[in-house]
């Protein structure tokens, strides 16, 4: 993909403008990002005391007995969100999902383990160890480039 800026003082306004020869799905998301007005930041619960998270300090989101929560270096936190909206939400860079039940930031893993038959053993850097679910298995290999 080629990335063209051009500094016009005519345009008030910034415009994009996609020239491509068909729709794949590289575009689709483009103009998915760049239309969205869905707020990035996470607001989560400690103790009813309500904190904005940034992103690059959670370390997983995941579901529990019917809640969300989003794990920090600071602890655990409530969220009042289901984890497909968080999926959405969260940079697609960064956070990947892993199960039906959790979310995790690829910026916080510290090992992939693939020795085990069927499954990926993911131990993050808060010394949490947890694992790719087998239907997610070949969606974490493509991201790992394996």
């Amino acid at each position: 993909m080629k990335v063209e800026v051009k500094i016009e003082s005519a345009f008030q306004e910034p415009k994009v403008i996609i020239l491509t020869d068909r729709m794949t799905d590289e575009v689709n998301e483009i103009v998915r990002k760049l239309t969205e007005n869905v707020p990035q930041m996470i607001a989560g619960f400690q103790d009813e005391i309500l904190k904005v998270l940034d992103q690059g300090e959670i370390i997983r989101v995941y579901a529990r007995n019917g809640k969300v929560f989003a794990s920090t270096n600071d602890g655990e936190y409530s969220l009042r969100a289901r984890l497909y909206e968080l999926e959405e939400r969260l940079d697609r860079n960064s956070f990947v999902r892993i199960s039906n039940s959790e979310i995790i930031n690829l910026r916080k893993v510290k090992a992939f383990d693939l020795n085990l038959a069927g499954t990926i053993l993911v131990s993050l850097l808060d010394g949490t160890v947890t694992y790719v679910s087998r239907r997610y298995v070949s969606k974490i290999k493509q991201v790992l480039g394996v």
